[in-house]
């Protein structure tokens, strides 16, 4: 890599589920919690072209919805708990994992939205 405008092409899973930035692969690219940074520290690319929405949460909530129906009725049809259980197990549960998967997902969408559009990217 001796030319500094090169950079190989990344995966944007991988960069994604990392969170660092989908052109180097080095620099963080969230500042707080969701809170995506101005500019890569490592390369200096600007986020600010980023529009991800609500994509992130879309898919979080549903992958979580698919996976704690299902483990809420098997829960049921095995223990038949009474249904202050499933308010102690589920409702920790999904507080935990929205907030835990929301920045991995909230990154592969922006790895995906740089891959994708990259000419937002380039103010040249």
């Amino acid at each position: 890599m001796t030319d500094p405008g090169f950079w190989p092409p990344r995966s944007p899973l991988a960069t994604g589920v990392r969170c660092r930035c989908p052109r180097c692969g080095r620099g963080r690219l969230f500042s707080g919690l969701l809170d995506v940074r101005p500019a890569c520290e490592t390369c200096g690319l600007d986020f600010s072209p980023h529009d991800t929405g609500d994509g992130a949460t879309v898919f979080v909530i549903l992958f979580l919805g698919a996976l704690v129906v299902g483990l809420a009725i098997w829960l049921e049809s095995a223990l038949s708990p009474p249904i202050w259980v499933h308010l102690v197990v589920w409702i920790p549960v999904i507080s935990l994992l929205s907030v835990v998967l929301l920045r991995p997902f909230k990154g592969v969408l922006i790895a995906l939205h740089f891959r994708n559009l990259k000419h937002k990217y380039d103010h040249g």
